[in-house]
């Protein structure tokens, strides 16, 4: 009988992407006090998810080495180890720069961020993910999701509002597919959406 029942439909980008507000990212960040270790390396993280929109994990595997400083760029290694050089905001910078001179250990990794505790090393796979939900809470920021990809997803939708297309946003992103990975996005442009929305049967609502 089991046989015959079938299985639930999953339907591949059917879910709206969980962003935030920008007084909410606003709030985020300045929910980081920069007067303490802590505070300074977790802006330096957040600005990096908020402003270039990094995954976790490719905000975990940032090297030394990956920062050029005299260019002003940041090589990061996407899906796949895919390495991509993209443009590193003045403000990012600075507050990379300000963690680094202030309170980076001498150590042997190479890795950019590190855990204020021993063994002191670069973050595991929930390092960033922490980070996240403490500065939603201390931001008294409410959100349905409390991972690190609501930063990536808000970033695409403001540009989306603000007239980028989804090749650009997918360029952006560095979306494998821009085409088919960046066309969610489109639902939540609304204004665009509303004009095709076929009037309803029973009249206004």
């Amino acid at each position: 009988m089991t046989g015959a029942v079938p299985t639930v439909a999953s339907w591949a980008l059917a879910n709206i992407p969980r962003t935030l507000s920008r007084g909410d990212v606003n709030r985020v960040l300045g929910s980081c006090d920069r007067r303490t270790m802590a505070g300074r390396r977790d802006y330096a993280i957040l600005l990096l998810l908020a402003r270039l929109g990094l995954r976790g994990a490719e905000v975990i595997s940032l090297d030394l080495d990956d920062i050029d400083w005299i260019n002003g760029t940041v090589s990061v290694r996407g899906k796949a180890g895919k390495l991509c050089k993209i443009p590193l905001p003045e403000d990012v910078g600075r507050a990379i720069a300000a963690y680094l001179r202030r309170d980076q250990p001498c150590v042997s990794t190479r890795r950019v961020f590190l855990r204020l505790t021993a063994p002191i090393d670069g973050f595991k796979r929930q390092g960033v993910v922490c980070i996240v939900k403490r500065a939603l809470a201390w931001a008294e920021v409410q959100s349905r999701s409390k991972g690190a990809h609501q930063f990536r997803h808000t970033l695409a939708t403001e540009m989306l509002r603000s007239g980028a297309s989804l090749a650009e946003i997918g360029e952006v992103l560095r979306h494998k597919n821009p085409y088919k990975t960046t066309a969610i996005y489109a639902k939540v442009d609304f204004g665009a959406l509303r004009p095709l929305a076929l009037p309803w049967m029973g009249g206004a609502k």
